[in-house]
C-alpha cells in the first residue's frame, strides 16, 4: 500500500445513520479506529431518509450516472456526526426513499427489489473507487456483506489491472442475497462464460458468494467463524468456495466502541458506575424495574434478552425455556428486546400477560433502551444456533450484566466459561451451555442464577467480565495487515 492509502468502507448501514443490527455498530467503529490511526478512511452507504436527516452540511453533490435505468441521483458527500470520518451518500429517491425500512417494504416483507437496490448502490462503489465522481481514487474498497458483494466483481471488469483493491467481509453467512435469474439481466453486471458458474447458486445469482469469489481478500468477525464456515453445518452450502480461498480468509473479532458502550460515559445510564465502583448497577437495576413495572426486588436475578426474534438467535427455544425459568423460583425476572418473527412476537407479548410483574416483552428498539437494559439487569441470555461475532455479549459484560452463551463463532471467542478453575483464576466472564434445547438453555441459565446467589463470587465475575478489552485498536491494525496482502494482490 501507499504510506496513506485511501480506504472506501462499504456497507448498507453505519450507525448513528442507519441501523438495524450488529453491522452497523461494527462498521461504524472500524472505521473510527481507522481513522484513529491516521488512515485515509471514508465510508459509503445508501442515502436512507434517515441518513439524510442527520446530515449537519453537504460538503459537496456530484451527479450519478445513470444507473441501470436510474436517472437523477447524486453522491452526497458530507461527515458522519459523531467520529466525522468522510461519508458519502448514494442518492437514488426512487430506491432508497420510498418508505419501509432498510431492507423490507412497508409491511415488513422482504423487498422484491432488493437485487436491483444493492447492484445500483456497487456501481456507485465502482465509479466512486475510481475517482469518477469527484473524488481522488481510492486503494482499496472494504465491502461488507452480500449488498455489496458484487462491487468487486464490477471492478475487476471494469479494469481488470489498474483498479482498487478488494476486501470483502461475511458477516453472516446465512444471508446470501440471493437473484432469480429473471432479475439478472436488469443488473447491469456482464459475466463471461467463466464467470457465471462463480455467481450461480442453485438456479440464481448469489450477491455473497460473487464477493467471494472476486475479492482479493476474504475476512469474516471472529477466528472461529472463520473455520465454521468451512464445514457444511455453518457454511449454507458454499463451504466449498471458503475452503477453495481459505488462504485467502482472515478471521478478525469485531470490536465494540468503548467510549459509549461503557456504564461510566453511556448518556443513557440512569447512575454511572464502574468496576471498582458497581453501587450504580443497583440503582440502574431498581430505575429499570420501575420503568418496566416489573417487582421491585434488588435481589430478584434479572434475566434479559436482547436481539432479533429470530431462529438464529434461538428465540423459539427461549419462549420453551422461559416458564420454567420462572417456575424454578418465585422471584426469577425476565425482560425482553427484540423484533422479528411476528408469531413470536405476539407469544412473548402473551409470556408477560401471563406474568405480571416478572415479566416485560418490548419490540421497539432504541439505543438508550438498550443501554438502560445492559445496565439495569444481572444475566444476559444469548443462545445462537450460529453466530459470527455477536456484540450483545460484549456490551453486557462491560456493564457488568453476566452473558450465558452457546459456544459458537465469535461467542466462544469472547467469553470464558464459569468453571472452579476459571473462576479462582479470574478468567472467567460467562457462561456456556452446548445442547441447543429448552433444557439445555435451561442449564447455563441456573448455573448463572446459582452463582447469582453468591454475592462474593458474583462481584468477581463481573470484576473480571467488565475489565475485558474488546476495543478496535487490535482488529483494526489486523484489518489493515489483511488490506496490505489484498494491495499486493
Amino acid at each position: 500500500m501507499s504510506p496513506n492509502p485511501r480506504i472506501l468502507i462499504a456497507a448498507t448501514e453505519i450507525y448513528p445513520m442507519a441501523k438495524t443490527g450488529g453491522l452497523a455498530d461494527a462498521v461504524a467503529a472500524l472505521g473510527a479506529a481507522l481513522a484513529a490511526l491516521k488512515v485515509d478512511v471514508h465510508f459509503v452507504m445508501p442515502a436512507y431518509p434517515q441518513a439524510l436527516e442527520q446530515i449537519r452540511h453537504i460538503d459537496a453533490s456530484t451527479a450519478l450516472p445513470v444507473i441501470n435505468g436510474h436517472e437523477g441521483g447524486l453522491l452526497l458527500s458530507t461527515r458522519t456526526p459523531d467520529s466525522q470520518v468522510p461519508l458519502h451518500l448514494v442518492d437514488l429517491p426512487s430506491l432508497y426513499r420510498d418508505g419501509g425500512g432498510l431492507y423490507v417494504d412497508v409491511n415488513g416483507h422482504e423487498r422484491h427489489d432488493n437485487p436491483q437496490r444493492f447492484a445500483a448502490l456497487s456501481h456507485a462503489i465502482k465509479h466512486l473507487a475510481m475517482g469518477e465522481l469527484g473524488q481522488a481514487p481510492f486503494d482499496l474498497v472494504h465491502c461488507n456483506d452480500w449488498h455489496t458483494g458484487l462491487t468487486p466483481l464490477l471492478l475487476l471488469n471494469h479494469v481488470p489491472t489498474d483498479r482498487p483493491a478488494t476486501v470483502f467481509t461475511i458477516h453472516n453467512m446465512a444471508f446470501q442475497g440471493q437473484c432469480p435469474l429473471e432479475q439478472w439481466a436488469g443488473l447491469g453486471v456482464a459475466l463471461s462464460p467463466e464467470q457465471w458458474p462463480r455467481v450461480e447458486y442453485y438456479g440464481q445469482a448469489s450477491f455473497l458468494k460473487a464477493g467471494l469469489e472476486f475479492a482479493d481478500q476474504l475476512t469474516t468477525v471472529s477466528p472461529r467463524y472463520a473455520e465454521e464456515i468451512q464445514t457444511a453445518e455453518f457454511g449454507f452450502g458454499l463451504d466449498g468456495v471458503i475452503q477453495a480461498r481459505r488462504d485467502r480468509l482472515t478471521g478478525i473479532l469485531n470490536g465494540i466502541d468503548e467510549s459509549l458502550w461503557t456504564p461510566e460515559r453511556s448518556p443513557w445510564v440512569p447512575a454511572p458506575y464502574s468496576a471498582e465502583a458497581l453501587s450504580g448497577k443497583a440503582i440502574c437495576k431498581q430505575r429499570l424495574q420501575q420503568e418496566l413495572a416489573l417487582e421491585a426486588n434488588p435481589n430478584a436475578p434479572l434475566l434479559a434478552f436482547i436481539g432479533r426474534l429470530t431462529w438464529q438467535k434461538m428465540a423459539d427455544v427461549l419462549l420453551e425455556t422461559v416458564p420454567h425459568y420462572l417456575a424454578s423460583e418465585p422471584d426469577r425476572q425476565f425482560v425482553l428486546l427484540g423484533n422479528g418473527d411476528r408469531g413470536l412476537e405476539a407469544a412473548y407479548q402473551a409470556l408477560a400477560a401471563a406474568h405480571p410483574g416478572r415479566v416485560a416483552a418490548l419490540f421497539d428498539y432504541t439505543e438508550p433502551l438498550t443501554h438502560r437494559l445492559h445496565a439495569g439487569a444481572d444475566i444476559l441470555i444469548h443462545g445462537s444456533r450460529f453466530e459470527p461475532c455477536g456484540l450483545t455479549q460484549m456490551y453486557a459484560m462491560r456493564f457488568g450484566t453476566i452473558p450465558v452463551v452457546r459456544p459458537v463463532g465469535g461467542l466462544a471467542d469472547t467469553v470464558v466459561d464459569v468453571s472452579a478453575d476459571s473462576l479462582a483464576a479470574g478468567e472467567a466472564t460467562g457462561f456456556y451451555f452446548d445442547d441447543p434445547s429448552w433444557s439445555g438453555m435451561l442449564g447455563g441459565i441456573d448455573r448463572a442464577v446459582a452463582l447469582y446467589r453468591q454475592p462474593d463470587s458474583w462481584r468477581r465475575l463481573q470484576f473480571t467480565a467488565m475489565r475485558q478489552n474488546f476495543g478496535w485498536e487490535k482488529s483494526a491494525r489486523a484489518y489493515l495487515e489483511v488490506y496490505a496482502r489484498a494491495c499486493r494482490r
